[in-house]
């Protein structure tokens, strides 16, 4: 399983203990030192998951500080936002399938752990953290800057900056997002979602996987309606 993962990153660890950490989830921990104990010498991931969540800021940063030499700090920060959030490492993650290298509990695997979002992001960076302390610099660059140009190339739209600026510009006050419904299984949710202006006025709903993405979805509606109430150029 090891040597599948390191052809697919094509580097192999001199440590090959961090790698196996960084995918070994807490229910596989949990699991096993209720086997024999203690567990072994298991430890999950979620140490690795803290260090890689800096490592994979810090090289996104940099990349976008000399891909964008003219942008301000603030348009800089939007932009990594939009890298660095959970949706886009699954995604990213999913694209080499890190979540069937993953060490999971009989538990988690039976609620469809491997293809849940935040586990696979959160094994993500346990794996960009697992590279950083193997000394895998040129590895760990080249996976992040895989992530970043995929980012970047998609069509996705940052449809709630657009409202906000809209907003902003028009009434003087940001929209607000209101949760009205949450449907199915913990690791599989939909989450329902709406917006409205300054004075309260509904604009738009959506839908999603996440409340950002649910957001998302229901400022492209509010734009649209913004389109037909008020004609002015949205990007798209």
């Amino acid at each position: 399983m090891i040597g599948e993962l390191e052809e697919i990153l094509g580097y192999s660890f001199r440590n090959r203990e961090l790698l196996l950490q960084a995918l070994t989830h807490k229910s596989y921990v949990n699991e096993n030192r209720q086997k024999d104990g203690d567990g072994g010498n298991l430890i999950d991931n979620e140490r690795l998951e803290f260090l890689g969540d800096a490592v994979l800021e810090l090289l996104v940063s940099e990349i976008l500080y000399g891909q964008y030499p003219d942008k301000p700090e603030g348009e800089l920060s939007r932009i990594r936002s939009q890298i660095v959030n959970t949706e886009a490492l699954a995604r990213f993650a999913g694209k080499f399938g890190l979540g069937n290298f993953l060490r999971l509990g009989r538990g988690e695997e039976r609620q469809g752990g491997r293809l849940r979002i935040s586990l696979l992001a959160d094994a993500f960076e346990a794996l960009l953290a697992a590279l950083f302390l193997d000394s895998a610099t040129e590895i760990l660059q080249g996976l992040v800057g895989k992530l970043v140009t995929q980012e970047l190339a998609s069509s996705w739209v940052d449809y709630k900056s657009q409202l906000q600026e809209r907003l902003q510009e028009e009434t003087g006050q940001p929209p607000t997002y209101e949760l009205v419904a949450r449907q199915g299984a913990d690791h599989r949710p939909l989450f329902f979602m709406e917006v409205r202006d300054g004075c309260g006025r509904f604009l738009g709903s959506g839908s999603g996987p996440s409340r950002k993405s649910a957001e998302q979805e229901a400022a492209g509606d509010a734009l649209q309606v913004l389109q037909v109430d008020k004609p002015g150029e949205v990007d798209s």
